[in-house]
């Protein structure tokens, strides 16, 4: 055979061996890094994922224990939170308008002595200094954050009293204007989360990041809309007087507190009252159901009979509801559809209740049920 011919075939072996070879390795190689890329983007992923929005229960847990409520001597209470490490708290300036001297009581019942060391007759904010609250780590806020329609935020604070209260919602308007005298509210965010008395003065959270975004402050009467004012519209007032407290505090309202003032806001707290009563049956919190009566009542049912009576009841829904004040008491009177499941059966009525709410010890009660 020609020795040209036998290196030829030697030569186009050694082609076929190096090509068949090299086939195979870069498919390996290539394989191997399509695997790795995508591995590399589950991580990637997993980490966006993890740190895109925290838990609900985290972010209250961890906001409860900056969120006070606020304590007046007439027995009229508000709330407030912490906003920075020299223990001073931010509040509405109609929580403790007429006074200097506060308590104010953390999530963990500890109660504290705060003054007021700035209050605006403009603008419904002020500031309480607590000085055993100083160097303990405040509330983050976010006065960059503009908030939109639809997003999701949580109403904190101490409604009838009732601490470590929270509201869920979402922002339904914003650039509200509303006049509630003396103050004129411009600019600020509607919210659907319900704002009761001893709401004002809390924190307004957004839902992602658990930054405060706004100060609850008001409320319209019809229906559950509530006015929250932005961080960033009093970050500077609020600074100004932690940097150079008031020396003296101007007074605000007239010292002249009509009766209708005071029986405006029984009828507003005796909705408020009967609503959370139903809703806590509803969830089948009969502990806090419980809570909510007065001594008449409860002289008259222990819990465990209190209890029984609402055992069969599936759900109760509120269709009208009217508030009549009479001899320092308030008579809401109630339409209400009630699910009840007897027998293997549910069956929905209709019927009439009428509830009656008192003050008892500063605390708003329910004394009894018609």
């Amino acid at each position: 055979m020609d020795k040209k011919l036998i290196f030829s075939i030697i030569v186009s072996l050694l082609i076929l061996l190096i090509g068949v070879f090299g086939y195979f390795y870069i498919k390996d190689y290539t394989a191997s890094s399509i695997y790795a890329e995508s591995t590399i983007l589950k991580h990637n992923n997993e980490d966006t994922d993890n740190q895109t929005i925290p838990e609900i229960k985290e972010i209250i847990r961890e906001s409860q224990k900056k969120v006070v409520m606020v304590e007046l001597e007439d027995g009229t209470v508000g709330s407030g939170f912490l906003y920075n490490e020299q223990g001073d708290i931010i509040t509405n300036a109609h929580v403790v308008d007429g006074t200097s001297v506060v308590k104010v009581r953390t999530t963990d019942a500890k109660g504290y002595d705060g003054e007021v060391i700035g209050i605006s007759t403009e603008t419904d904010i002020a500031v309480i200094r607590v000085e055993g609250l100083k160097d303990i780590e405040p509330l983050t806020l976010s006065p960059s954050t503009e908030l939109e329609i639809g997003d999701e935020i949580l109403a904190l604070g101490s409604p009838l009293g009732f601490q470590n209260t929270v509201t869920t919602g979402i922002i339904s308007g914003t650039d509200r204007e509303l006049n509630v005298e003396p103050y004129f509210y411009e600019n600020v965010y509607q919210i659907s989360a319900p704002i009761a008395p001893g709401n004002s003065g809390g924190p307004l959270l957004d839902r992602k990041s658990g930054h405060v975004v706004g100060i609850n402050s008001a409320r319209i009467e019809q229906g559950s809309i509530g006015f929250s004012i932005p961080i960033s519209t009093v970050l500077p007032l609020v600074n100004g007087w932690s940097e150079t407290p008031m020396r003296n505090l101007p007074s605000i309202t007239s010292l002249d507190i009509t009766s209708q003032i005071n029986q405006s806001k029984m009828l507003e707290t005796s909705e408020y009252l009967v609503n959370y009563f139903i809703e806590s049956i509803n969830f089948r919190d009969f502990v806090t159901a419980y809570s909510l009566l007065g001594s008449e009542w409860q002289s008259n049912v222990d819990y465990e009979t209190f209890r029984r009576q609402y055992l069969h009841i599936n759900s109760i829904k509120i269709n009208e509801l009217t508030t009549n004040y009479k001899n320092d008491r308030v008579f809401v009177e109630t339409v209400l559809s009630i699910e009840e499941h007897n027998v293997g059966e549910n069956k929905t009525q209709t019927k009439n209740r009428t509830f009656v709410v008192a003050y008892e010890n500063d605390q708003a009660k329910i004394m009894s049920e018609k």
